[in-house]
């Protein structure tokens, strides 16, 4: 297979997630003042229970040792996908799992924005200072849900690991068999908030369709970005190659089931352009730049609504990574 030739397949996602710039997270209790619904949900969740468990776990604690790394919650290598952290007293301090801004990003410049109703209330607002708050806090970092591949980025960047000495020297598993469509509406799902918590509907048929092409997409261009910058011929490299490789397979299927649809195409292509092996950084990140760039065009231009070819290809609730709790 093209991606162990010569005995050197590569590596995955690279788009390694931007660190949390913990001098602006808020924490998960500021958003609780309002979403006390979607918090209910998240406290049970395994994002918010890995807090605890996660450290006292003996496989976290094998990993940690091989690492040379004597306390997982004061390491940064663990920092950035296990849990939110604050600065306190000019040291990091974790204060919760993954919560809030692990997705939406840090808050501080955005929460008060997002959430003041214009000055006014939820019912006196108008349609069009609603449209200028929303604007505003996207412009001061909110990551929205119909950000749908800021979102899948932040999934992908911890769900793939990105750090080659964490799999090839402590033994972390390479990534999660993770699935944009059937992780997001299984035990995660909150769409609580339009409901007042009376509903937790899963997204809609369009919605999950463009959920999953750019799940696969990003999956595919973060598989790309590690393969570039992987250094060694061993297990990280090897687990990166063939997810790559299997990223682009189904994107392939994609593609067969909507051949009127360039960008997919566009996406296949740039996802065989480059050979999944070491030393092919330049052909690689390039390849992986385009299929970034055209899966933005393609969300902006679809909704999804006339895919749907693409639904034999979803995994149906039977495959969904747990339910909501209630």
């Amino acid at each position: 297979m093209v991606f162990l030739l010569a005995a050197i397949a590569s590596a995955t996602s690279q788009t390694v997630k931007k660190p949390q710039n913990h001098k602006k997270i808020v924490g998960p209790n500021a958003c609780a003042e309002c979403h006390k619904e979607t918090t209910e949900i998240w406290k049970k969740t395994h994002h918010a229970t890995t807090f605890k468990k996660m450290p006292r776990s003996k496989e976290a604690r094998k990993i940690a040792n091989k690492m040379k790394i004597k306390r997982i919650k004061s390491e940064s290598l663990c920092l950035t996908c296990h849990f939110t952290t604050q600065i306190k007293r000019k040291k990091k301090k974790p204060i919760a799992g993954i919560s809030c801004e692990s997705c939406h990003s840090a808050g501080k410049d955005w929460e008060k924005v997002h959430s003041e109703f214009s000055g006014k209330t939820e019912k006196t607002e108008s349609k069009a200072e609603e449209a200028k708050r929303w604007k505003k806090s996207e412009k001061l970092g909110m990551i929205r849900p119909s950000a749908i591949y800021k979102l899948a980025k932040n999934c992908y960047s911890c769900h793939v690991v990105p750090q080659e000495k964490l799999v090839n020297i402590g033994g972390h598993p390479a990534g999660s068999a993770f699935e944009l469509v059937s992780w997001s509406q299984g035990e995660v799902r909150h769409n609580v908030w339009y409901s007042k918590g009376k509903t937790n509907k899963q997204a809609g048929a369009g919605r999950k369709r463009i959920l999953y092409i750019t799940g696969l997409a990003v999956e595919l261009e973060t598989a790309l970005r590690s393969v570039a910058v992987a250094t060694k011929s061993k297990v990280y490299a090897f687990r990166m190659a063939r997810r790559a490789d299997a990223a682009r397979k189904k994107m392939k299927k994609v593609a067969a089931a909507l051949p009127k649809t360039g960008e997919v195409a566009k996406i296949v292509e740039l996802g065989y352009s480059a050979g999944l092996k070491l030393n092919n950084k330049k052909a690689l990140l390039t390849a992986a730049k385009g299929i970034a760039s055209t899966s933005l065009a393609l969300i902006a231009k679809y909704d999804g609504s006339t895919f749907g070819a693409v639904d034999p290809l979803i995994p149906n609730e039977s495959k969904y990574k747990g339910k909501p709790p209630k």
